[in-house]
């Protein structure tokens, strides 16, 4: 294989690594526990690379297995549903506003 070729498929293998993870913004309006880790009230990063969430805010990073589902319409914005959980609110789906996409937390 000459080198542009290789570099070539180099270049493609990236290309479709990132093409693969889709990253959103949401809001948690107060603490939430993701797999076992209490995150604090803020704007954080969403990424979901196939059935793998990250969640990023500066240094906190939360990385768990989700299960995605689709609606039949359209969510008007991003929003999140919790379920209490011994007195704290264990995030339990992420509804990804503009999209029918429904991230389900296992």
């Amino acid at each position: 294989m000459t080198k542009t070729a290789k570099f070539f498929v180099l270049f493609l293998t990236f290309a479709l690594a990132i093409a693969s993870a889709a990253t959103y913004s949401v809001t948690l309006f107060q603490p939430s526990t993701v797999a076992g880790k209490e995150l604090r009230p803020g704007d954080y990063k969403l990424t979901i690379d196939g059935e793998k969430a990250i969640i990023v805010k500066g240094k906190e990073k939360v990385e768990t297995s989700v299960k995605l589902e689709n609606s039949e319409t359209k969510f008007g914005t991003t929003s999140v549903r919790y379920a209490d959980e011994n007195g704290k609110m264990k995030v339990q789906e992420i509804r990804l506003g503009g999209t029918t996409t429904k991230v389900v937390f296992n």
